[in-house]
């Protein structure tokens, strides 16, 4: 028989690893949507998007930026509590600054951001209150 506290955790790790799933769907959709925009397709032949010389470096980069709510997707359910909760907190609040730092070019840029940032900060304040339940009672 699951315990009380057993299943609030889960709760928990199944309810940030949603969430993550949701970030990373915004992230690869708000990608998709750019090779709508003008011009975007041409860019990307000439290796210069936004200005920017697409290098390995640039590619890492982004690779990374997707790799991250990919991660976290699996952490979420498998660390345990106090590890969980921080990784949640921490990669939480960066994925926030990096979407933020990213900028936005145009309204679907900024309402994809908009989305990422709200989830990312519902993540954040999830493991924030999260509290460990210990025979029922709060720890």
């Amino acid at each position: 028989m699951i315990s009380r506290s057993n299943k609030l955790e889960t709760d928990k790790k199944t309810l940030l690893s949603t969430l993550w799933i949701f970030v990373l769907f915004n992230l690869i959709f708000r990608d998709i949507h750019e090779f709508f925009r003008a011009g975007v397709l041409e860019e990307i032949i000439t290796g210069v998007v936004n200005g920017t010389q697409v290098t390995e470096e640039v590619m890492l980069i982004g690779a990374i930026m997707v790799e991250i709510p990919i991660v976290m997707v699996l952490l979420s359910r498998i660390l345990n509590y106090r590890i969980n909760r921080w990784a949640n907190i921490i990669i939480g609040a960066i994925m926030i600054a990096l979407v933020i730092g990213m900028g936005q070019k145009d309204l679907d840029d900024r309402f994809f951001a908009t989305v990422e940032v709200i989830a990312l900060s519902v993540i954040v304040w999830l493991a924030w209150k999260w509290r460990e339940y210990i025979d029922g009672e709060r720890g």
